[in-house]
């Protein structure tokens, strides 16, 4: 019996040393998080952050752009029967007389004026992106630098100054500008806009228009 007993547990030490190599190595491949890591992090929110800059600073300056819509011309008859250039000039005056906008230039060219309104949504939205910004920023700054931890969320009290700095900002003049031009045989005039964003959409949406060389297909709601 207490050669038996000897012999097991010579077995048992030669097993637990052949085994012994692989437990350590089972060990050091355990998920580690490294330094450098969270410093690679660190540095792609860093880099992101002109990114968030500019897209407060932009948010003060409507995006310009220039499109050319088509309407069949005077000679044009039947139902898509085509206007006449004033009654077309009436229309486009019109919409932008009804949206507060004046005639600043009236010649082969129309621009209209008007005051861009603020936005009570913008704001709440700079902020809210300011503060989901600032935030990840403390989360990983708060993992490398445990000492300091929570504290690094304090800077995200700032984002409320992204409402302020368009607030008082994004008020200011806007200029569109119309042109219509009819072909040589008076089948089809041209509408050239050239304005903010916002407010060529909305004159398209007023007039129903289409943008020339371009068919719309109406959506299910509409």
């Amino acid at each position: 019996a207490e050669e038996a007993a000897h012999a097991l547990a010579r077995a048992l030490g030669s097993l637990d040393a052949a085994l012994g190599p692989l437990a350590d190595a089972g060990d050091a491949s355990e998920p580690g998080y490294a330094k450098t890591s969270y410093y690679t992090t660190l540095g792609l929110y860093l880099l992101s952050l002109p990114g968030l800059y500019s897209l407060v600073k932009r948010s003060t300056k409507a995006k310009e752009v220039q499109k050319t819509y088509a309407v069949p011309g005077p000679a044009v008859e039947g139902e898509q029967g085509g206007k006449q250039m004033d009654a077309l000039a009436r229309e486009v005056s019109t919409f932008f007389i009804r949206n507060n906008y004046n005639i600043a230039e009236a010649g082969e060219v129309v621009t209209f004026r008007g005051n861009i309104q603020r936005s009570r949504g913008q704001a709440s939205f700079q902020v809210f992106c300011t503060f989901i910004g600032l935030g990840s920023l403390a989360l990983v700054l708060s993992t490398i630098y445990p000492g300091i931890g929570d504290n690094f969320y304090w800077m995200t009290l700032v984002s409320p100054l992204a409402g302020v700095y368009y607030w008082d900002n994004a008020a200011q003049v806007e200029e569109v500008k119309v042109k219509l031009v009819t072909n040589d045989d008076n089948t089809e005039t041209e509408v050239r806009v050239q304005g903010g964003a916002d407010a060529v959409e909305d004159f398209r949406r007023a007039l129903d228009l289409n943008e020339k060389g371009m068919v719309r297909v109406k959506g299910v709601f509409e």
